[in-house]
């Protein structure tokens, strides 16, 4: 029934080949960067580092930490965020001398460990890194997937609530455990479900002319607040 979800996703809106970025570095500065914002915002903090010079692991690490900050004010929580991509440059350099290309080799379940080592990086982050800087085989479970999921598969023992204890691993191992696909189908799956819960399956959801409503048990459940 995913596969089925996927391809009716994939049919309404293509194949959307994100994460953004022009390398992984900058990629993984993104994951980031987009904790609790938007992505415009994000773009807009990114443009301010390549023009003041500040995008590489040597340069974060380096500049005084308010020219940093000041860089990446458009993100929000500015100061705080500033801490963590110095953290993130820090580890790069120590054990990769700055280079993402020296992780290629490392098992992915230890390279998940050392980047959620790192302060200020959580799950979902760490697996962003994963799987959209560095091509890995790991799903981004986020907000997106758990309030599409819940609605199209109803009241689904399977399935966590958002929030519960262990929720996040719980739901990333079961679907990958039912998708069993490579880092090209994590990253298109997740991308996809963002799409549905931005144009479709918000907040307040719009269930009418749902490309996945003929298979979603809240689109057919006659709830409330559907236009």
């Amino acid at each position: 029934m995913l596969m089925e979800l996927h391809t009716k996703l994939f049919l309404e809106f293509g194949d959307p080949q994100w994460w953004p970025g022009d390398t992984p570095f900058e990629v993984c500065i993104g994951a980031i960067l987009t904790q609790n914002t938007s992505w415009s915002n994000v773009e807009r903090a990114i443009s301010n580092l390549k023009e003041r010079s500040l995008l590489s692991p040597s340069a974060m690490t380096s500049v005084q930490a308010n020219v940093l900050s000041e860089a990446i004010r458009p993100s929000g929580y500015y100061n705080r965020k500033a801490a963590r991509l110095r953290a993130f440059c820090a580890y790069l350099l120590e054990r990769y001398e700055g280079d993402l290309e020296m992780t290629r080799d490392v098992p992915v379940l230890d390279l998940r460990n050392e980047l959620l080592a790192i302060g200020g990086i959580g799950n979902e982050t760490a697996d962003s890194i994963l799987c959209y800087a560095l091509d890995r085989p790991v799903l981004v479970i986020d907000a997106y997937t758990f309030r599409a999921l819940s609605r199209i598969f109803g009241s689904c023992p399977e399935l966590p609530e958002r929030g519960s204890r262990g929720s996040y691993g719980t739901m990333q191992g079961l679907l990958m455990g039912l998708l069993k696909g490579d880092a090209c189908l994590y990253n298109r799956f997740h991308a996809l479900l963002v799409l549905l819960g931005k144009e479709r399956c918000r907040t307040a959801p719009c269930c009418i002319g749902c490309p996945v409503g003929p298979m979603c048990w809240y689109a057919s459940s006659g709830t409330e607040g559907r236009a």
